[in-house]
């Protein structure tokens, strides 16, 4: 789906691109996308682009018309799962319609709305904390029409929440769909 004339993309600790289609990951029989039609909240103002129900809408063909952008600097949308599921994984599409790197990205669950108490980060690519959600060891890398995939692990929540800080090619942040893996609890 890259359009346009390759960047030179600076962004440190940057992961090594597989250069082939990432493996499928394995979740339990019976796991489904259950973050689809549910509920998005962000931060700061509505959407310059698009509208928040688009991240949760199956559409992840990365076109002019399935994104959505928040504004710049620190920006998180939320998923309410309308219930605690065991979660198995999040995949994550920012923008893949050109090679970017998105900085900050934390994914993290909780069983809070507000992400006040049990919040259990997942994935965490801030090398220096400028999220305020502390200091990250995982690795940037480049989107792609594959999207990020987040080992979620079995953990038990009902919100799913995702923050980034811009990216190498703007300021503002975008999504185009999240999908969380997993079943609800008995």
């Amino acid at each position: 789906m890259f359009e346009g004339t390759p960047q030179n993309i600076k962004a440190p600790n940057l992961e090594k691109p597989l250069g082939k289609p990432r493996p499928p990951f394995l979740a339990p029989a019976g796991a489904v996308n259950v973050a689809r039609g549910k509920l998005v909240t962000a931060t700061g103002p509505d959407p310059a682009v698009g509208d928040l129900e688009q991240i949760t809408d199956g559409d992840k063909a990365g076109t002019d018309a399935s994104y959505v952008e928040l504004a710049s600097g620190v920006q998180s949308v939320t998923i309410g799962l309308g219930a605690p599921h065991t979660i198995y994984a999040v995949l994550c599409w920012h923008y893949h319609k050109q090679a970017r790197v998105y900085f900050d990205v934390v994914v993290q669950v909780s069983d809070d709305p507000d992400f006040l108490t049990n919040v259990r980060t997942l994935f965490n690519n801030d090398d220096d904390s400028s999220a305020g959600l502390g200091i990250g060891k995982d690795q940037h890398y480049v989107e792609t029409a594959e999207g990020k995939l987040v080992d979620a692990r079995g953990v038990e929540a009902r919100y799913v929440r995702l923050t980034s800080n811009g990216s190498t090619a703007a300021r503002t942040n975008h999504y185009v769909e999240v999908e969380v893996f997993g079943k609800p609890l008995r």
